[in-house]
């Protein structure tokens, strides 16, 4: 059976790294929610392999300003 709320490795990547960078800047969840005006539940949304929701470029912009880092940052240095 094949999982429709399943991200692909690209989305995965991409979470981890924002996940990593959040922990290590002790930044949660709802502090990402409120710089990129959504809901706390919509971000734990992104970080649950139970559902499909993901980051978009302009949140990954948003991000790395916040982290104040590259958004290159979020991203595999080669194609997954």
């Amino acid at each position: 059976m094949v999982n429709n709320n399943a991200k692909s490795p690209i989305d995965w990547h991409v979470v981890n790294k924002v996940r990593e960078i959040r922990l290590k800047k002790d930044i949660s969840q709802a502090d990402i929610a409120f710089h990129l005006n959504l809901s706390i539940g919509f971000i734990g949304h992104i970080e649950s392999q139970n559902f499909r929701a993901k980051y978009n470029s302009i949140h990954l912009n948003e991000l790395a300003k916040l982290f104040e880092c590259s958004p290159k940052d979020f991203w595999p240095e080669k194609p997954l």
